[in-house]
């Protein structure tokens, strides 16, 4: 498949295959740190239900998951891991999963939203507290429990600014949940492509600023302890704060990178069609570099207002790298694949240089693309430029509302689960 998946029905029927072969992927791939972090856990809840039975109190604070509770394992940072959640305790935040609550759902499970209290962490009646996000999975299949565990082992020890918080989890019988920080504005994904009818567009520099967000948290993954690969890095995955601070979410694809002198890591091949990057599509070579292809496609979302897979377009412009590739390469043109919707907002010199930097992103060649610390400074280098050249200091940021029981909210939140049986985004509309 050299040379990028091709623009025609052919493509289109290989995106499929890619989606569905992610299915059995997941399935199958099984990597032994996550599989040796289950055991870790499921000895830590066989313990923990021994002490429930002896315990009057079920809200007791002793059941929350501490440093005591968890062996002793190299690199596991067990000083930050997650708080562990009993099933009943998600009920009482949720009001027992209550229709009114849900905020999303998927082929996976469902989104709620809880409340917690700030102070024990324990759960509390709807309406006080801490707001929450709680996932479910589905009991049947084991692709989404592949993903529950990935999301322990990765959130658990990855902590940043711009990589949304894992604050829990539920293992108990065959249930299992994540409970995560409640992310007000939800996707990205749903602000750039106005499904929602009341949300304004995104300003030019509140674009500029998610990106910056967004390439921190490769960064910061990209050079931590032991350096993690995404492998479904989108639009749907950056989810946005109250204060449109854009957060990295869903590591349930995430795997370590090469360790010692190894370049890649060989793996099959999963993600999300569009973003994952055209060499590791062809041979199943993963390296840190896929990630930086899946960002630089992000950066032409946020610059384009268009979708990565649009079958409503034209032809020849449903795939939106191929079309925007020879816009990028001309200095003259390239201002035609700007978003209409924030034209007047930038200087033609700032949008230029953003520009090359997504067009560097999506080089043919790895070697050829920046590593994500040069792109963090290139988009700082592009704010300073901004703010001395006082761009959009006349424009104001949208203000967007958030009601959690609005249908907008809901679709908003439906980020929260990976869709992977649609070729062309993450949840179903």
């Amino acid at each position: 498949m050299s040379g990028g998946i091709r623009t025609s029905v052919k493509g289109f029927l290989n995106a499929k295959r890619l989606a569905l072969s992610e299915e059995i992927d997941t399935v199958n791939e099984i990597d032994e740190k996550i599989t040796h972090n289950f055991t870790v856990l499921q000895a830590v809840a066989n313990s923990l239900n021994k002490r429930k039975a002896q315990e009057n109190s079920f809200g007791s604070p002793s059941y929350g998951l501490s440093i005591c509770d968890v062996p002793s394992t190299p690199g596991a940072h067990n000083d930050m891991f997650p708080r562990r959640f009993f099933y009943s305790e998600l009920k009482t935040a949720t009001w027992n999963f209550h229709p009114e609550n849900k905020i999303g759902e998927g082929s996976f499970g469902q989104v709620f939203k809880g409340w917690v209290d700030d102070n024990t962490s324990t759960s509390a009646n709807p309406g006080n507290g801490m707001l929450v996000a709680v996932k479910t999975i589905n009991r049947e299949g084991l692709q989404g429990h592949q993903e529950w565990l990935s999301e322990i082992y990765y959130l658990g020890r990855l902590h940043h600014p711009n990589v949304v918080k894992l604050l829990g989890y539920c293992f108990e019988d065959d249930h299992r949940l994540l409970v995560y920080e409640f992310m007000a504005y939800g996707s990205l994904e749903v602000h750039l492509f106005g499904w929602a009818s009341n949300l304004q567009p995104l300003s030019w520099i509140l674009r500029m600023k998610i990106a910056l967000d967004a390439a921190k948290s490769l960064a910061f993954i990209h050079n931590s302890e032991r350096k993690v690969i995404h492998r479904d890095f989108k639009s749907s995955n950056i989810l946005l704060d109250s204060n449109y601070n854009a957060k990295l979410s869903d590591f349930g694809f995430a795997k370590d990178g090469p360790a010692g002198d190894g370049s890649h890591v060989s793996t099959r091949v999963m993600g999300t069609y569009g973003y994952a990057a055209p060499e590791y599509v062809a041979t199943g070579h993963l390296t840190g570099k896929n990630d930086v292809y899946g960002f630089g496609v992000v950066m032409l979302e946020l610059l384009s207002g268009r979708q990565v897979l649009d079958s409503s377009r034209p032809t020849r412009e449903q795939y939106l790298v191929e079309w925007a590739k020879p816009y990028l390469a001309s200095k003259r043109r390239v201002l035609k694949i700007f978003d209409a919707r924030i034209k007047g907002q930038y200087f033609p010199a700032a949008a230029r240089k953003a520009a090359t930097l997504a067009n560097q992103c999506l080089s043919a060649e790895p070697k050829m693309r920046p590593d994500m610390n040069e792109v963090v400074k290139e988009l700082e280098q592009l704010r300073e430029f901004n703010v001395t050249a006082g761009s959009g200091s006349s424009h104001n940021e949208p203000c967007q509302s958030h009601h959690s029981n609005s249908s907008s909210a809901k679709s908003s939140w439906r980020s929260w689960i990976s869709f992977k049986s649609s070729a062309s985004c993450s949840y179903i509309r």
